[in-house]
Formats: C-alpha cells, sequence, structure tokens
C-alpha cells in the first residue's frame, strides 16, 4: 500500500478520536419479552403422529421441519378455524426462527378468519419492529393500549418507538406513563435515563439508571444493561473512575457483553491505559466478529502508540464491517 492510501484509512481513525466516537448510547437498553414460544402440539389438534413429529422437531429446534408439517396441515382446509389455530402457531414458530416476514404472514391470514387475541398482536407489533416497519407496530400498540389501560407493556414499547424514532419528548411521556402503571418496571427507567442523556439532562438520567439498577437487583437475573447506560453517562461526565466500575459491574452480570468490553476499552484509552484498552477492545470483536466499532477503537488506539501498520490493518476490517462509511 503507499502512503497516499495509508493516509487515507488513517484518517478515520484522526476524524474519530474524541471521546464522542465511544459514547454513541446502545438503542437496546434491556431484555425483550417479544419473543413468542411455540406451545405444545397437543393443542393442536392434530394426529397423535403429527402431533408427535411436530413436538420432536419444536424440542429440538428444528423449525424448518416444524414449519413445514404446520404447512401441510394448513393447507387442507386453510380457511378454517382450526386452520387459524395452526396459523397461529405457525407464526410462533417464524419468529422463533427469526422468519419474521412468515411469521406477521401467517398471523395476518389467521386473523382473517378470526380475531387475533392480545399476546399475538403484541407479538405481529414485535415482529413488524424486525422488519422496520415501526408505522404498523405503532398502530398496534396503540390499539392494544387502548383497550388494556392498567398494563405498563404497550406505552413502554410506545416509548421504545419513539426513542428508535429520536422522537425523545414524546419518548419520555411513554415511559413515564409505563412507570406510573407498573413502578417496577426497571427497563421503563433504563431508557427514560437514555432520554433524558439525549436531552442533555444527565442528573435525571443517572438518577433513571440508578432505579433501574436498583429494581433489576431484586431480580433472579439482573440485566447488565442500566450499569452499561450509566457507565457511559459517567464516561462523558468525565467520571471515568466511576465509568469503569460500572461498566465492570455489567460484564459481572454478562462476562459475554460485547458492547461493555467495548466500552470498558473506550474508558481504559482515556484514562491512558493503552494495553489494557486494547484487550477489552480485542474482546469485543471476538465476542461479536460483526461489531465494527471496536475496530475502529483499535485503529485510533494503534495510531496514537505508533503502530501505523495495526492502525491500517483495523481500519480495513472496520471498513468491510461497516461499507457504508467514508475514510
Amino acid at each position: 500500500m503507499n502512503r497516499a492510501k495509508a493516509r487515507v484509512l488513517i484518517a478515520p481513525v484522526l476524524v474519530l478520536a474524541g471521546a464522542g466516537f465511544a459514547l454513541l448510547m446502545p438503542a437496546q437498553s434491556a431484555a425483550d419479552e417479544s419473543a413468542p414460544r411455540p406451545g405444545l402440539a397437543s393443542s393442536l389438534q392434530l394426529d397423535s403422529q403429527a402431533a408427535n413429529d411436530l413436538q420432536r422437531a419444536i424440542d429440538a429446534h428444528d423449525y424448518v421441519t416444524a414449519e413445514k408439517l404446520l404447512i401441510a396441515e394448513i393447507e387442507r382446509d386453510p380457511h378454517s378455524p382450526r386452520a387459524a389455530r395452526l396459523l397461529n402457531y405457525a407464526g410462533t414458530v417464524y419468529f422463533a426462527n427469526q422468519d419474521y416476514l412468515n411469521a406477521a404472514v401467517a398471523w395476518k391470514k389467521s386473523e382473517a378468519i378470526a380475531p387475533l387475541d392480545a399476546k399475538l398482536r403484541f407479538s405481529l407489533a414485535m415482529a413488524y419492529i424486525r422488519l422496520s416497519r415501526p408505522d404498523w407496530a405503532r398502530a398496534l400498540l396503540e390499539s392494544l393500549a387502548r383497550e388494556n389501560e392498567a398494563d405498563a407493556l404497550y406505552p413502554y414499547w410506545l416509548g421504545r418507538l419513539d426513542y428508535d424514532g429520536h422522537f425523545y419528548p414524546a419518548a419520555i411521556k411513554h415511559f413515564q406513563r409505563a412507570i406510573e402503571l407498573d413502578p417496577k418496571l426497571a427497563r421503563a427507567y433504563d431508557n427514560l435515563g437514555l432520554c433524558y442523556y439525549y436531552q442533555n439532562q444527565n442528573d435525571l438520567a443517572v438518577a433513571n439508571f440508578q432505579k433501574a439498577i436498583e429494581l433489576e437487583s431484586g431480580l433472579p437475573h439482573p440485566s447488565p444493561w442500566p450499569y452499561l447506560n450509566l457507565g457511559i453517562t459517567q464516561q462523558f461526565l468525565n467520571q471515568l473512575p466511576a465509568s469503569e466500575k460500572s461498566i465492570r459491574e455489567a460484564l459481572r452480570l454478562d462476562p459475554g457483553f460485547a458492547k461493555a468490553h467495548f466500552q470498558l476499552g473506550t474508558v481504559l484509552e482515556d484514562k491512558g491505559e493503552a494495553e489494557a484498552a486494547l484487550a477489552e477492545l480485542k474482546e469485543a470483536a471476538r465476542l461479536d466478529p460483526a461489531y465494527p466499532e471496536p475496530h475502529m477503537a483499535m485503529a485510533r488506539i494503534y495510531h496514537k502508540i505508533g503502530r501505523e501498520a495495526a492502525a491500517k490493518e483495523e481500519v480495513k476490517i472496520y471498513l468491510r464491517l461497516h461499507p457504508h462509511s467514508t475514510p
């Protein structure tokens, strides 16, 4: 590679050397309950052989075989009430197989025969979100919220849609409503903190992350996300020892949390601990090979410490994983 090309590849490292690159808040901040699980095949009025075959496929997570079995049954009488039940079940199988388009199609076909219950309508909204159709999801969630005024789930997800769309004041109102309905909903506090962070109301952001941490601490499997989000905010406020402590707590809860390893790497970089930072960034890249940001951060550090060949290699990996970036 000639020197001119090398300078082009290193340019992003210089542009992104500031802390702002490391402080992009994750878009998802809590575990979702949005994946419906296939029920027992014995509930579908199949003959014993078909029910046993379907249950074995579901238990083995052999969703393709399960889908084929269900399609064959549905095609026997595709417009009957029984077909609606089979389509509902098929939707959950497609969803479990991350085939969100066919999940949505199955549920819409079922809905043409008989109304979906609230649980499946919610699952359909989650499929729409994964299909990048938040407008369709919003219509369903708004309808569910009107019909179930005491359920915090629906304003919470309406808040998530507004958060993802960067409509932070609207998202704040939805999360506050969810908290009114369920004061123990930790992830609503966590997402409320994210909104305040982006509104530059950092004291409120920290208070809500801490409340989420307090509520999560009483759960069997606390989420690492509030600790990570708190650590990111503390890093932004240049509270580096506190930030490192928060992020290490996130990693104690989930040692395989690639985003937390990445963020800890950037904190250690800010503290001037280049080798320790590189170790964390390498771990983030190992845990999530499709994650581009650790490679750019490593390139930046390598450039700072004079390891230009390593820096150029990391920039190339970043650009391969993030092909729409401009050097």
